[in-house]
């Protein structure tokens, strides 16, 4: 109990100091982006994402030769069926069936190219939804910069008045054991009349605290989004890698008539997979505008607390703004949470576009084991603690 206690007390006084320090020694925006980041997500991690499924693709190969030996077989199988149906008389001779596994083959020896091909239509979608949503992350960015700027002036602003406070309660004091009994009683209850508001926004402007849990709300909400935009195109990476190193062995069982949509349903699956990335910048961009509004609803709010110019601020909103225990509006975490929400349904969004099935079953897989790992996680926390 007494660690929690002390490590509590630590986390409220660094994030005042960080917060409530003066631009003199050192710039607002750096220090939120030491605190939440350089943006509503990640450059680095996002970079880092791009990089990881480049460097992912180039392992197309590894199964290549394996899957022309498979295929060579399920050739000769292929042929031996038809040849038979054609000595006892049940199908006649056609060619184009028969240059079906050659088709095949050939897609096996250029898998590469292929894949590319494949892949260039979803990759055009990506990369004009990356645009608009890099475009909208840029007034994001900017308005919450502006917005910190004004949670620090609230910040400021609410020391101030508890600075005044402290010094009107010390000078009542003084005040009230010099003269308290040489006043009428009408006079008493003037003074009570003025002194005693004082107090109670003493009493009431304790924000050290509330800044702390302002913040861990909104680092709570933002990372709750982060994790679940890297958790999406971590599965695309996963997905579609899996897909393409073992795509050939797919086309190659496709050569055989048993098999024949092998072929087919894993175009279906890898183009579903491959549109993951375009619809998460496309869901991005609209919580984007979402966010847009958000902190510009709060931005108005926190000007009319502390004015235009962030040097009039009002005293009596100040007071009733405090006491709702936290130095947020809550707008711009609500929408964080929604945006969360929203990138999970990529996957059903993108199954509503190319018909497929066990992509579905694959998500809602990993749901469950992701599930179970948070809930032995939770176990383990709580009994450590």
């Amino acid at each position: 109990m007494m660690m929690k206690f002390i490590l509590i007390l630590l986390l409220s006084s660094g994030m005042t100091t960080a917060f409530a320090q003066p631009v003199g020694n050192i710039s607002n925006n750096k220090t939120l982006e030491y605190l939440q980041g350089d943006g509503v997500y990640e450059t680095g991690v996002m970079v880092f994402l791009k990089g990881l499924k480049e460097s992912v693709w180039t392992h197309f190969d590894l199964f290549i030769t394996d899957a022309k030996a498979l295929a060579a077989i399920f050739m000769i199988i292929f042929f031996a069926i038809k040849s038979y149906e054609m000595m006892v008389g049940d199908k006649k001779l056609e060619i184009m069936p028969l240059l079906r596994p050659f088709g095949l083959a050939m897609v096996i020896l250029w898998w590469g190219p292929f894949v590319k091909m494949i892949a260039f239509p979803t990759d055009l979608v990506t990369n004009q939804t990356e645009q608009m949503f890099d475009s909208e992350q840029t007034t994001v960015n900017n308005l919450r910069l502006n917005r910190a700027d004004l949670m620090l002036s609230v910040a400021n602003s609410l020391h101030t008045f508890q600075a005044q406070a402290e010094v009107a309660e010390k000078e009542s004091d003084t005040w009230y054991g010099q003269a308290w009994d040489s006043v009428t009683s009408t006079v008493k209850q003037g003074i009570s009349t003025v002194i005693s508001p004082l107090l109670e926004l003493k009493n009431r402007l304790t924000i050290g605290m509330q800044l702390l849990f302002t913040q861990l709300l909104e680092l709570l909400g933002i990372w709750i989004l982060r994790m679940a935009v890297y958790i999406i195109f971590m599965l695309q990476i996963i997905y579609s890698s899996i897909l393409i190193i073992l795509g050939p062995f797919a086309v190659a069982v496709s050569i055989l008539p048993a098999f024949r949509d092998s072929f087919s349903t894993w175009i279906a699956r890898f183009v579903s997979v491959n549109l993951y990335s375009g619809i998460a910048y496309l869901i991005m961009y609209l919580v984007g505008l979402m966010q847009e509004y958000a902190l510009t609803s709060e931005i108005s709010k926190y000007q009319e607390l502390v004015g235009k110019d962030g040097l009039s601020a009002n005293m009596e909103k100040m007071a009733w703004f405090a006491g709702n225990g936290i130095l947020s509006f809550g707008t711009v975490i609500i929408v964080f949470l929604i945006g969360a929400i929203c990138m999970f349904t990529v996957p059903s969004i993108s199954t509503w576009i190319i018909s497929t099935s066990g992509i579905s079953s694959a998500t809602s897989t990993f749901g469950r084991s992701a599930g179970t790992v948070v809930g032995v996680a939770r176990k383990a926390s709580g009994s450590f603690f």
